[in-house]
């Protein structure tokens, strides 16, 4: 069984610790609770597919601390794209660019591409900060079932799987990510979310 915490920052710290040393987290983001692991532990990174009961094809987002870090994970991204992520994040809308090489090939399921954003949120953004690597932030749920927006949510899906669930309340925000494609000249909405399509316009065509 889970243990269920308040979001003090000790706990944000314990966090961290388990992260680091390959155990599982769940956080609250701007969006909905999410599942985390750096992005560069493999083992780690297994462990939320096997805890979501997530196809292996399916590609897992990523989570930055900062607006700077997509340049880690990230490369050939546009001027546009980098004008979004100025004006939008934090928030909830995630960028598909091409990957770099440090991002290992199971968080993408061998694409070239990654989806990246930076969360609104203060314990998520913290919690990106101490691991000092990016994070893989994918709902805290079982693969086909609603996305968790509270801790007790968490705890009735993946209670018994997951090593530390950190309470924030209700999440915010409610509404999944809007996911865009920028990997090619033509950018177009993947996942429609909580950013709307008129305000993507504002910046480039949508396809």
């Amino acid at each position: 069984m889970a243990d269920v915490r308040d979001t003090a920052y000790v706990n944000l710290r314990r966090a961290v610790s388990l992260l680091v040393n390959g155990n599982s987290v769940a956080f609250p983001t701007d969006t909905v609770y999410a599942l985390g692991a750096p992005v560069n532990y493999i083992s780690c990174v297994q462990k939320v597919f096997d805890i979501k009961q997530r196809p292996m094809n399916q590609p897992l987002p990523l989570l930055l601390g900062a607006e700077r870090d997509v340049d880690l994970v990230a490369c050939d991204i546009s001027d546009v794209a980098r004008q979004m992520m100025h004006d939008l994040w934090p928030g909830a809308l995630t960028l598909v660019l091409r990957k770099k090489p440090f991002v290992p090939d199971i968080v993408t399921a061998g694409q070239p591409t990654i989806g990246v954003r930076m969360a609104d949120h203060p314990v998520t953004i913290d919690i990106i900060k101490w691991v000092d690597v990016p994070v893989v932030g994918t709902s805290a749920n079982i693969h086909g079932l609603p996305s968790p927006l509270t801790a007790c949510e968490v705890e009735s899906q993946i209670g018994d799987k997951v090593d530390l669930i950190i309470d924030g309340g209700k999440t915010p925000g409610g509404v999944e990510s809007t996911i865009l494609d920028m990997s090619t000249d033509m950018p177009r909405i993947l996942r429609q979310g909580a950013v709307p399509r008129e305000v993507l316009q504002k910046y480039c065509s949508i396809y």
